[in-house]
């Protein structure tokens, strides 16, 4: 069984999708597939499913759903022994469990590549966190579970999984920046402010590689936007990690170049207090 939720989700068994059309088998699929192995409680998943307020049949009804997502399991499954539906989307006590590996749901798969990228990175090894995480992010179709409609429990985890996908962007672009790839970043960049106008390491990352690509004005107006953006819609001024470097990228700082060899921080970091 193969699990995808870094897009659509999509779960096939020897080739035949299992995932229900039916909004509510949808997210319980989603949800059991978010923890292989582990037993999701009841009481989560009728919290996933109606939040608070609980119609007087859930426990019911909610049984009647695992019935139905064993039964497209069985048919996908074909003539296997009897029972083997139920040994894979298995009841426990107190809840129920999708007993399949972690490596066959691409988020595990994403969390592994994402963690060797990050260790990468520490040890100064660029090129290999920038390869790692690279390939972590190109799992990602479009949004998680962007087929689905999420309950609470799954909008967390869905909200967890888009803020790790953009650290690890973050992430892999300081790698890169740091291998001299200015030049390639500028458009990337140059749309991730737009997505995200008030995110600082981003538009720090965006002006450090105008500022390598010789274009020192082009980075200083990236700097005045975001000021003038956080000041008329949050009252503040840009972080003073941000400012340094405004001042460091006006006085021609050396530090901003890229330095050949391994280096422990971003350039953004260099400009910590």
């Amino acid at each position: 069984m193969k699990v995808r939720v870094l897009g659509a989700l999509d779960a096939e068994v020897n080739g035949t999708s299992i995932v229900p059309t039916a909004r509510k088998p949808r997210q319980i699929l989603a949800l059991l597939a978010l923890y292989p192995g582990r037993v999701v409680p009841v009481p989560t998943l009728m919290e996933e499913i109606w939040g608070t307020e609980l119609p007087q049949s859930s426990l019911t009804t909610l049984q009647t759903y695992i019935l139905q997502l064993r039964r497209m399991l069985a048919t996908a499954m074909g003539p296997e022994p009897a029972g083997s539906a139920k040994e894979v989307l298995a009841t426990r006590y107190g809840g129920y469990t999708l007993q399949i590996p972690t490596e066959a749901v691409d988020v595990y798969t994403y969390e592994r590549l994402v963690a060797e990228g990050r260790k990468a990175f520490d040890e100064g090894e660029d090129q290999r966190a920038a390869q790692a995480l690279r390939k972590a992010l190109d799992l990602w179709e479009g949004p998680a579970l962007v087929d689905v409609r999420v309950g609470p429990i799954l909008d967390i985890e869905v909200m967890r999984l888009e803020e790790s996908r953009l650290v690890a962007r973050e992430r892999r672009i300081d790698a890169e920046l740091r291998l001299g790839r200015h030049v390639e970043l500028i458009a990337e960049l140059t749309d991730l402010i737009a997505r995200h106008p008030q995110h600082e390491g981003l538009h720090s990352q965006a002006m450090v590689a105008l500022y390598r690509s010789g274009r020192q004005a082009s980075a200083l107006d990236v700097y005045r936007r975001l000021r003038q953006r956080l000041i008329t819609e949050l009252g503040v001024e840009p972080s003073p990690q941000l400012q340094r470097m405004h001042q460091a990228m006006l006085a021609v700082d050396p530090r901003l170049d890229v330095v050949a060899g391994p280096r422990r921080t971003s350039t953004f970091d260099l400009y910590a207090a």
